[in-house]
């Protein structure tokens, strides 16, 4: 796929006017609520004392050590962002005018000018299911076309191999050498461990993962037959939607495969941001920052102890 500066161009035009305009009406210009706690800097541990953030205890240190230890942190003026973004063939689907890619691409887009506007660097790391692209960290608007335009020209592969996000996880760490937000974007169609990944992640920068959802991810209608392809495989099923059997076995284990996923990410110690399909980017954005005030006065998220196979 190609795209032309104008296209950028064009569609961040349209999010300045329609929903960054709408967000500094809303949050008032305090973006303050949603970056909070970003931009630290390690700087020692010391023993923990009852006023301390229970996020930055240091479990592995408290393990060793059976006294509790806190990170301390030096608060660091520019905040730098990555955005990982999986762009494997499954983010391609859709069950009506919008597909996940879209909701990806306009969220990292609304982001990222948030950021650049206060003078912080963002940066991209693209995974197609075959290649990455790195797009270095800046600032300013021209850099947030320059993100969004790589964004919108990164290939569409009709089959991959199957996504492995650990391995992609593992090789962005590899990029990301200081200390950062990391926002990972992706429906988490992937191999079976990719929450190992996160957790090294959540160890060494602020994570957060959006989990890219569709209606049809949860429930099927009944529309007749069918034919299903495996987004990823291109594996082709005839399924018979007016089974009730069928649609109830459906439902059932997309559910289980959403409880998985939430427990995963608990594990991992990362907040959780839903953004569907069928969502208002202007709602998914303010669930953010509800989401990070509320983490923020209960002291949730951080640093949790050893994943086993981490």
């Amino acid at each position: 796929m190609s795209a032309s500066p104008q296209q950028a161009e064009r569609l961040l035009g349209r999010l300045e006017w329609t929903v960054i305009r709408k967000l500094d009406g809303l949050l008032q210009g305090d973006y303050r609520t949603l970056f909070r706690g970003f931009g630290l800097d390690f700087a020692d541990l010391r023993e923990y004392q009852t006023y301390d953030d229970v996020r930055h205890i240091d479990w592995n240190v408290t393990a060793r050590t059976q006294v509790p230890h806190v990170r301390i942190y030096n608060e660091d003026r520019d905040v730098t962002a990555w955005f990982l973004l999986d762009l494997s063939p499954s983010a391609d689907f859709g069950s009506a005018e919008v597909t996940k890619r879209q909701m990806l691409t306009e969220f990292a887009a609304v982001l990222a000018r948030l950021l650049t506007r206060q003078g912080n660097k963002v940066g991209a790391i693209l995974f197609n299911g075959q290649s990455d692209y790195v797009i270095p960290p800046h600032t300013g608007r021209r850099h947030v076309l320059h993100l969004l335009d790589k964004v919108l020209a990164n290939p569409r592969l009709l089959r991959s191999p199957e996504t492995d996000l650990d391995a992609f996880i593992g090789r962005a760490m590899a990029v990301m050498r200081r200390r950062s937000i990391c926002f990972v974007v992706s429906d988490f169609i992937s191999r079976p461990g990719w929450e190992r990944g996160l957790f090294r992640l959540s160890q060494r920068h602020e994570a957060v993962a959006v989990r890219l959802l569709d209606p049809l991810d949860m429930a099927l209608p009944d529309v007749g037959m069918l034919l299903f392809q495996d987004a990823e495989t291109g594996e082709q099923l005839f399924v018979d939607t007016v089974d009730k059997g069928f649609r109830r076995r459906f439902v059932a284990a997309a559910a289980a495969n959403e409880e998985a996923q939430m427990e995963a990410f608990a594990a991992a110690g990362l907040d959780v941001l839903e953004l569907s399909t069928a969502d208002d980017l202007v709602d998914a954005v303010l669930r953010f920052a509800n989401m990070r005030k509320v983490q923020s006065r209960l002291g949730g998220g951080g640093n949790l102890p050893e994943m086993a196979g981490a």
